[in-house]
C-alpha cells in the first residue's frame, strides 16, 4: 500500500496557438452554417429594404453603366469588341464584375458595420464577410438573366461553352473573398480602408478589361495581365457567353494561382488577428 502522504501527480493541461492548417478552423465554418445562411438572408433584406426598386438596383446598375461605355468607348472611341457588338460586349464583363466589386464593397465592411455582433457573442468572424460575398451572388441572377435577353436581341444563341461558366465565376468569388477577408481584418485596425476602398475599385475596374478587350494587348503581356484574376473571369464570361476569344490558358493558370493565393493568406490573416477584433471594436 502506498503511504498516506503521498502526493498523486496532478494533471498537466497545455494550450498553445494552432498551426498550419489546423489554424484556418474550417470545420468550425461548416458547424455555423445555418448561420451563415441568416446572415446572407439578413444582407439581402436590410440592403433592398425601403427601396423602390428593391432587387431592380441588381440590374440598373449595369445596365447604366453599359450605356455609358457604349456611348464614350463604343461610339466616340470606337474601341475594339473582338467581332461582338459593343453593348452586349460591355454588359457581359459589368455582369461579374458588378458580383465582384459589391461584394468586395460589403465584405470590407462587415466586420465594422456588424461591431454589435462580434462584441456580443461568439461565432466565427470570417461568416461576416462570407455572408456579403455569398449575399453577392444573389444579385448575380438578376443580371445575368438580362444578359441573355440582350444576347437574344444581337442574335447570339447560347452554346455549349456556357457550362463552363461556373469556373470563372469560381475564381471571382475566391479573388473577392480573399481580398475583402484582407480588407475587412485591416479595416478594424486602420479605419483609412474604408476611404481608400472606392479608389481601390476604381482602380481596378479600369485595370481589367472591361470597357476594352484584353486583346489589345500581347500574348506575352496577357500572361502578366493574369496577375490580374478579375481579368481572366471577364474573358472567360465573354468567351463562354458570346463566343469571343477566350482567356489564354497561361493567363488563367497565373489568375487561378495569383486568387487562390489571396484566399489562402487572406484566411490566414484574418484568423491570426482575429481575436483582437471584439476589443478593437
Amino acid at each position: 500500500m502506498e503511504p498516506a502522504t503521498a502526493i498523486r501527480p496532478v494533471p498537466v493541461l497545455r494550450i498553445e496557438a494552432s498551426a498550419g492548417w489546423r489554424a484556418l478552423r474550417l470545420a468550425e465554418i461548416w458547424a455555423y452554417r445555418e448561420l451563415l445562411f441568416f446572415l446572407v438572408w439578413r444582407d439581402i433584406k436590410v440592403r433592398y429594404q425601403h427601396t423602390v426598386l428593391g432587387a431592380g438596383w441588381a440590374i440598373v446598375q449595369p445596365l447604366f453603366t453599359m450605356v455609358v461605355f457604349t456611348v464614350f468607348f463604343g461610339r466616340l472611341a470606337r474601341m475594339p469588341s473582338d467581332g461582338v457588338p459593343y453593348p452586349v460586349f460591355s454588359y457581359a464583363a459589368l455582369v461579374p464584375w458588378t458580383q465582384f466589386a459589391t461584394g468586395l464593397a460589403q465584405s470590407a465592411n462587415s466586420l465594422v458595420g456588424g461591431a454589435h455582433l462580434v462584441r456580443k457573442v461568439y461565432f466565427p468572424r470570417v461568416l461576416l464577410p462570407l455572408g456579403e460575398v455569398t449575399a453577392s451572388l444573389i444579385d448575380l441572377l438578376p443580371a445575368l438573366a438580362v444578359l441573355v435577353a440582350l444576347m437574344l436581341f444581337y442574335g447570339i444563341a447560347p452554346s455549349a461553352r456556357c457550362l463552363a461558366l461556373p469556373v470563372f465565376l469560381l475564381v471571382s468569388v475566391t479573388t473577392c473573398l480573399g481580398a475583402g477577408l484582407w480588407l475587412a481584418a485591416l479595416n478594424v485596425e486602420y479605419r483609412d480602408v474604408r476611404y481608400l476602398l472606392p479608389f481601390m475599385v476604381q482602380f481596378w475596374l479600369f485595370a481589367t478589361p472591361v470597357a476594352y478587350p484584353s486583346s489589345l494587348l500581347s500574348p506575352a503581356w496577357r500572361v502578366v495581365y493574369g496577375v490580374n484574376p478579375m481579368a481572366s473571369v471577364v474573358d472567360g464570361f465573354r468567351w463562354s457567353l458570346l463566343g469571343a476569344p477566350p482567356p489564354p490558358l497561361a493567363m488563367f493558370a497565373v489568375s487561378a494561382v495569383t486568387a487562390t493565393a489571396l484566399l489562402i493568406s487572406g484566411l490566414f490573416y484574418f484568423r491570426r488577428v482575429e481575436r483582437t477584433f471584439a476589443d478593437t471594436l
